[in-house]
């Protein structure tokens, strides 16, 4: 087990394409995964039942739907001399009513021994992400892998975001800098914009004005490990204290903690997006309001020349920025009514083609920073766009305007 690497939280993995024996219970009341000679690799050959935490995931509900069960492993051919049959059985569960046929199923094996069962809704944005984040091809029967700790699976904050989507607790922290934090910061958690510049000083190897692609990833990928060791350390002191018989205030201080942790990456990134505007001297408004109340992140040139009509739609440009998209993404398309081609940035890794195409028809552009475009389909990459070439195609329209 390999600190920052899948291997840190599964010890093995096997993935496939549901059928519909599998899935509807008006077709089949078997209860049992099909083709599962492979899992022999992670679940070896003795009978076992495993505690189990099942999962259902797709793009349309926030929150994912969970059960708690059991699978069960063994040879229904035991008895035979020569012959085996492996099956896997698992009992009806909130997340086995939810299935359907194409669906896609992922079984992950934790260090615990205990089992992860995920279901991931059919040509789903999180059915790609899964498949990406554990390195599987798509295919009706399982595919295994029981090495999680080569290159390929090295965390990065994409994968970091999907893993807390599944409930896994990410531990990862970076103790060289939290005493400087704890000195600079009280004990507390300062404002997202403080812990932004912050998060920059600390990496002085880097400058605005290299590639931006680059540029933002390190950043974000700074302040998402330095937020993380001051949290912990944070939360810790406040479980030690205790909450005596304050239930209120025990979900109370749960609740802030995970809200503050949603929202904290969405203005970190587009902290850090500013900063790169600023230090190449890109003009802009952040968050002001367009029409019915609308607040675009940013507006280019100037929410000013934004209303005024005698200047050049063409040199006008939006730019909406969130970590992640899910159907959020759709908030973007009414928030400057002049702009008719919006932009969006996001960290968000191997969006569905279904929603890249529905972007695309509503005239939205992807912003991905480079290093996350190998998780899109080969067809889909010819449609985004990276950080660096939004960033010179502003600089280009600030050059064309008569000042």
């Amino acid at each position: 087990m390999r600190q920052g690497y899948l291997s840190q939280y599964f010890k093995g993995i096997a993935a496939k394409e549901l059928s519909a024996v599998e899935a509807d219970a008006a077709t089949s009341n078997q209860h049992e995964y099909n083709g599962v000679s492979q899992l022999k690799n992670i679940f070896g050959t003795s009978k076992k039942t495993f505690s189990a935490q099942f999962i259902y995931l797709d793009d349309s509900d926030d929150e994912p739907v969970k059960d708690n069960g059991f699978l069960t492993w063994y040879d229904a051919r035991e008895a035979h001399p020569t012959r085996t049959e492996y099956r896997m059985y698992f009992p009806t569960t909130a997340v086995s009513v939810c299935a359907s046929a194409g669906d896609g199923l992922f079984i992950g094996v934790k260090p615990d021994n205990t089992v992860q069962v995920i279901v991931a809704e059919a040509e789903s944005t999180i059915c790609n992400q899964l498949l990406w984040l554990f390195g599987i091809e798509e295919s009706k029967g399982f595919s295994v892998r029981g090495e999680l700790d080569t290159e390929q699976d090295r965390l990065a904050f994409s994968s970091r975001l999907i893993l807390e989507y599944l409930g896994i607790k990410v531990e990862e922290s970076e103790n060289l800098y939290l005493d400087e934090m704890l000195s600079l910061f009280g004990g507390t958690f300062p404002a997202t914009m403080e812990f932004s510049a912050y998060a920059r000083r600390t990496l002085t190897d880097i400058h605005p004005n290299d590639n931006p692609d680059i540029v933002l990833m390190r950043w974000m990928e700074r302040e998402e490990l330095l937020f993380r060791t001051l949290e912990k350390h944070i939360v810790s002191e406040r479980l030690v204290k205790g909450f005596e018989d304050d239930v209120d205030g025990f979900f109370k201080f749960s609740l802030s903690a995970q809200n503050r942790r949603k929202s904290r990456a969405g203005q970190a990134l587009e902290n850090h997006v500013e900063q790169i505007f600023v230090c190449r001297g890109i003009n802009y408004d952040r968050t002001k309001v367009t029409e019915n109340k609308a607040k675009p992140d940013f507006v280019f040139p100037s929410i000013g020349q934004y209303h005024n009509p005698a200047f050049d739609t063409d040199l006008l440009t939006m730019l909406g920025v969130k970590s992640t998209c899910k159907d959020r993404w759709r908030q973007v398309l009414s928030e400057a009514n002049r702009i008719p081609n919006k932009h969006l940035l996001t960290f968000e890794a191997a969006i569905s083609a279904n929603q890249t195409r529905e972007m695309e028809y509503n005239n939205l552009q992807l912003v991905v920073p480079e290093a996350i475009h190998e998780t899109y389909s080969n067809e889909q990459q010819k449609r985004l766009m990276n950080v660096s070439e939004f960033v010179e195609m502003v600089e280009f329209r600030q050059r064309a305007i008569s000042w």
